[in-house]
């Protein structure tokens, strides 16, 4: 039977429809407002639950596999093991953090350990000598961590960060949930303390980074990453003696290339 002509306009339109691009953010500032009250008195374990399936197939963990990073990824184990966890290898990591990265995911069973490298024709053209980071460690980070995991995140609409509020005083005021280039960023353990987090190592008889007993309380890559002396913070062996505390990932400028 033949299609009438407001049959063939209708199904036009329909693709049509389907042709359009969503360029609206997966969530914002309100999404994240309401989550953090909707969580506000919730143990860290339970809202980790919660919202590790409500965002199934949406979500992934990012981690350095640094100092205090198996706290975040046992608790996410405990509730899906098959979560993607992503790891810049920035391709100046410490040798221990990768040694580190494998006995973890193996210990732990995750089943989807997502390794992203910077883009070699970015390095090649940006950082020839591989020395940026002694003159511009803000280039340097945009081009080895910021953009391979932006690159990496594409398919996800959220992610969990490792970040606590005791870190660093630019950490103090950290919330569970913030919105991040139209993303939703998760951070699990913004009120733990490191007592709680010591506690958890050990009730739980989870392997230490082999460098945090040399004195190194928060771990980056090699060139930029010191130990930290009694009283200091404990991210103050990062990018020392420069005017820099993040590198780049958390803040709202786009990557200086």
């Amino acid at each position: 039977m033949a299609r009438s002509a407001l049959q063939r306009s209708a199904g036009a339109e329909a693709l049509r429809r389907h042709d359009v691009i969503d360029l609206a953010p997966a969530f914002t500032e309100a999404d994240a407002a309401a989550l953090n009250a909707r969580f506000a008195t919730t143990p860290t374990r339970e809202m980790l639950a919660a919202m590790l399936t409500e965002l199934a197939g949406r979500v992934a963990v990012v981690s350095s596999f640094g100092a205090e990073s198996a706290v975040l990824l046992h608790l996410v184990a405990q509730v899906d093991k098959t979560v993607p966890v992503i790891f810049v290898n920035t391709q100046k990591m410490f040798g221990e953090t990768l040694a580190y990265r494998d006995e973890l995911a193996e210990r732990l069973g995750l089943t989807d350990l997502r390794v992203v490298r910077p883009d070699p024709y970015a390095i090649a053209a940006r950082d020839k000598t591989s020395l940026r980071w002694s003159f511009d460690p803000d280039g340097c980070c945009a081009i080895r961590k910021v953009e391979p995991l932006r690159r990496a995140l594409g398919p996800f609409d959220a992610w969990l960060s490792g970040r606590k509020g005791f870190q660093a005083k630019t950490r103090a005021a950290l919330p569970r949930f913030e919105p991040d280039e139209g993303k939703l960023k998760l951070n699990p353990l913004a009120d733990w303390d490191k007592a709680a987090l010591d506690a958890y190592f050990a009730d739980h008889d989870l392997p230490r980074h082999p460098l945090e007993a040399q004195g190194f309380a928060s771990v980056g890559c090699v060139p930029c990453t010191t130990t930290v002396k009694p009283g200091e913070d404990p991210r103050s062996g990062r990018w020392r003696g420069w005017d820099k505390t993040e590198c780049g990932i958390h803040g709202s400028h786009d990557p200086a290339f």
